[in-house]
């Protein structure tokens, strides 16, 4: 391992709330590269669920846009091709890009003994780390028609023993997400002290977060997410989400939590 591997893999410590996106191990006969192999090209990736890219390149010591696991236009109308094309291919490679520069920096800035900026940096790798991590969950947690099954097993179980049922759950996360002061996300996870369903606010990418808390399901409420389809009518975006959530990813990142 380079020391630029070192330091993308060290440097989100802080971000252990977010552990579960890689946490999932596959057996090898899904057809998908696993942790630590090569794709097609050459290049290893760390992968969570099956089909999940983790956003990070092995070879290049650096954390990457992970494609999208559908096209643009696939969530209409739901969530329309503009926003979705704006959204990926511009706020989350900014996300990329922000992340890389402040680990950078850091490098330099431990290089030269000069830690005078190290608290902006911090603040940097916190906000676009929890960014693009929290991205590369959004995408995977939504899927188009046919593709997104319908809760159940230890999940529902936990739906029903947590909430009440799903219509309690859709109605906690739709109010939660739809009141979140200013930027920031809707999240259901799994509180890993007492192993059950928690529904937070998330202000920015990392504010409000509940240390011991993996998100299985996020709902971005920034404005960039819904804007040019909805405008104000934020909760009309997250009732629309909520049509459009991949159940089958969100199973597997509950199992992938609990075990």
């Amino acid at each position: 391992m380079n020391r630029r591997q070192l330091l993308g893999t060290t440097s989100l410590g802080a971000l252990t709330s977010l552990a579960a996106l890689t946490a999932t191990a596959h057996d090898g006969e899904d057809g998908h590269t696993h942790e630590g192999e090569q794709d097609p090209a050459g290049h290893a990736h760390h992968h969570g669920p099956i089909g999940f890219e983790s956003g990070y390149d092995v070879d290049a010591g650096l954390y990457v846009l992970p494609d999208l696991p559908y096209a643009y236009d696939a969530l209409e109308p739901a969530i329309d091709a503009k926003t979705m094309e704006i959204h990926h291919s511009k706020h989350h490679q900014g996300y990329v890009n922000g992340l890389n520069t402040a680990l950078a920096k850091l490098a330099n800035a431990r290089d030269a003994g000069d830690y005078a900026a190290v608290r902006s940096l911090s603040r940097s790798v916190s906000f676009n780390g929890g960014g693009h991590a929290l991205h590369t969950l959004f995408w995977n947690n939504m899927a188009p028609e046919g593709q997104r099954g319908q809760p159940s097993g230890d999940f529902a179980q936990s739906v029903l023993t947590c909430f009440g049922g799903m219509d309690q759950l859709k109605a906690h996360f739709i109010a939660a997400a739809s009141g979140v002061e200013g930027s920031g996300w809707g999240i259901l996870g799994v509180d890993l002290m007492s192993k059950q369903l928690l529904i937070i606010q998330g202000e920015n990418q990392q504010k409000l977060t509940t240390w011991g808390f993996v998100p299985i399901l996020v709902c971005d409420v920034w404005e960039h997410a819904y804007y040019l389809k909805y405008q104000n009518q934020r909760k009309a975006y997250v009732t629309a989400f909520w049509d459009v959530i991949n159940w089958l990813e969100v199973a597997k990142r509950y199992d992938a939590a609990t075990a």
